[in-house]
């Protein structure tokens, strides 16, 4: 059994390989849509389709996608200890994501999801998007904590996909920093793909996908930096990606380069990275609503030794 999608190649992903416009188009990884070219799942005009071929806009695509063994939406609700409820009613659910949760279910991740945790307390999300994907309309990384919105509507969803893609969302995280950028407040302005070595880190690419990123500092300690920073774009891996670039990663976040040894003199076993505040219009009533999430304990406590 398969899954058949057919769609057109959209014009942002005119010129791009096979298997980075797929991923990005399905919101799989690279890998897995290498996989299914290589198994002649992919088919371009009605022609097979490898992974490294170009997509040409306006072309129809045909993917074959296996049947999953089971639906992310059918499996049963997860409790997820630490999820918070900021805020809910008919149209939107705001949460306070913790650690070691990611947004939704993905391929290769087993671990704990929002998605499954609201299932777990009663709260039924907007079935538009991606079945496995479904109310979620903007993501958090597994390591990273703070504020995420979920659509509970087919209304809000859509109109909160199309907030974040016109960038009238305010996404405000803060994230303490190796050293101390110079100058102390600023914007990176840097396009953002995936690594040309790497498949799971992304990293500053000619021609990658704009991605716009400002910051301030807001304390200075010893050894690092606490930054608010703001973001314009949302790419992912947005702020851990330009802040390396900067040569001044998150401090925790081995993955982009930073030193092991002060997240061990800190205790932290991730990225000093959190979604402090989120504001947008109200997807019911277009009046503008704004949610903060305080620290978690890993991050004050890090932040307490920075400041002895």
């Amino acid at each position: 059994m398969s899954d058949l999608r057919s769609l057109p190649v959209p014009d942002g992903l005119d010129g791009m390989r096979v298997d980075a416009g797929l991923a990005r188009l399905l919101g799989l990884s690279r890998t897995v849509v290498a996989g299914l070219a290589e198994d002649g799942r992919v088919e371009v005009d009605g022609q097979a389709a490898g992974k490294s071929d170009r997509l040409v806009a306006g072309s129809w695509l045909e993917v074959a996608l296996p049947e999953p063994a089971a639906s992310p939406i059918s499996a049963p609700p997860e409790v997820v200890g630490g999820l918070e409820i900021l805020h809910a009613d008919d149209d939107i659910v705001v949460v306070d994501k913790p650690v070691g949760v990611a947004a939704h279910p993905s391929p290769g991740w087993t671990g704990p999801t929002v998605v499954g945790g609201l299932a777990a307390l009663g709260y039924r999300v907007s079935t538009s998007g991606s079945e496995e994907r479904q109310g979620i309309v903007h993501r958090l990384d597994v390591g990273t904590t703070g504020v995420m919105v979920v659509a509970t509507s087919e209304h809000a969803y859509t109109v909160l996909k199309r907030a974040f893609k016109e960038r009238t969302v305010s996404k405000r995280y803060h994230a303490v920093a190796q050293g101390h950028p110079d100058p102390s407040s600023g914007t990176i302005d840097a396009p953002i793909d995936r690594h040309p070595k790497h498949d799971y880190r992304f990293a500053v690419v000619a021609g990658g996908r704009p991605s716009i990123t400002h910051y301030d500092t807001i304390e200075a300690f010893r050894a690092a930096s606490l930054l608010d920073v703001r973001l314009e774009t949302g790419r992912t891996h947005q702020i851990r990606v330009h802040l390396s670039a900067l040569r001044h990663p998150c401090v925790g976040d081995l993955a982009y380069g930073a030193d092991p040894t002060l997240a061990k003199r800190l205790r932290l076993e991730r990225q000093w990275l959190h979604a402090r505040s989120l504001g947008f219009d109200h997807p019911g009533d277009g009046r503008w609503v704004e949610y903060t999430s305080p620290y978690p304990a890993d991050l004050a406590a890090a932040l307490d030794l920075l400041r002895e």
